[in-house]
């Protein structure tokens, strides 16, 4: 790893960091120098996750609590900034998701979905860069969004609504931060491993619980994915280090694709023949 990929020195807070693509994150800012607190719902999942932080040589904070609790959570980026005494990076990693056509969805689901998607990110965001600014040392906020911020999700439209917010968002502060040194970006996962999508979704993670699908499912996956496989949640943590880095020093309001291409391919998957089609239905036959 370069100079300047490293982070030593700084203080990281992510949401949802416990599990999945959160903790991979968690991991690889401790592998690159920085302190991290980890903030995520289930209390067990955070403190793994900070006790593997803290192997990496770097100091580690476990902070049990829900991103949709928004005094909880200011609290918790307060308590972050006073032990590590500083904070320069905010990852915005929490959401959550279930499939339901919007017709028939309840407005208590609608409320709930933008709680933890978008609201969570404007109340963390609003108490980390007050901390950044106070800090004046500069720093950078990472959007864990989706590619469904950029296209058509049927059945999951409040959730894509709020990744499109999220990508709204990120624009504007990396134009109203700037003047702070402040870099605000995001990252645009579509297919990755997670416990989440294995049916772990609480608890511990235990890829022993995780659900097993047939060879023609894993073949039909990886043919709508231009790299020819799902990502893997440390693809995503190399991504978020990049963008806290001196590496991206000079990049700020964008939405960057981790994704394997299928955000390129936009609807053309390859068929059983190993040639390329325009998607009708999923009709893999070709």
């Amino acid at each position: 790893m370069t100079d300047r990929a490293r982070l030593d020195g700084q203080a990281a807070f992510v949401t949802g960091g416990g599990g999945g693509i959160g903790r991979a994150i968690a991991l690889r800012l401790a592998e690159a120098g920085a302190d991290v607190a980890i903030f995520d719902i289930f209390a067990e999942r955070a403190e793994e996750a900070a006790a593997r932080v803290a192997e990496r040589g770097v100091r580690a904070l476990a902070l049990p609590g829900d991103v949709m609790d928004s005094d909880a959570l200011r609290a918790a980026i307060d308590r972050t900034a006073d032990a590590f005494g500083r904070l320069d990076i905010l990852v915005n990693n929490a959401g959550g998701v279930s499939a339901r056509p919007f017709l028939e969805q309840s407005e208590r689901s609608m409320r709930k979905h933008v709680d933890i998607n978008l609201m969570s990110m404007l109340v963390a965001t609003q108490a980390a860069a007050r901390h950044m600014v106070a800090g004046a040392r500069g720093g950078a906020i990472v959007n864990v969004a989706s590619i469904e911020a950029n296209r058509a999700a049927p059945n999951f439209a409040v959730y894509a609504a709020c990744k499109a917010g999220m990508l709204s968002f990120t624009k504007s502060m990396a134009v109203e931060l700037s003047e702070h040194g402040i870099r605000v970006n995001g990252i645009a996962p579509d297919h990755t491993v997670t416990p989440g999508n294995q049916g772990n979704r609480a608890g511990p993670v235990d890829p022993g619980t995780w659900k097993r699908r047939s060879a023609e499912e894993i073949d039909a996956m990886n043919r709508l994915i231009p790299l020819g496989r799902e990502g893997v949640d440390r693809e995503c943590g190399d991504a978020a280090v990049f963008l806290s880095s001196a590496m991206a020093s000079y990049i700020t309001g964008v939405l960057l694709p981790v994704d394997g291409g299928t955000w390129a391919s936009s609807g053309w998957v390859r068929g059983r023949n190993g040639k390329w089609t325009l998607n009708e239905g999923l009709n893999f036959g070709a």
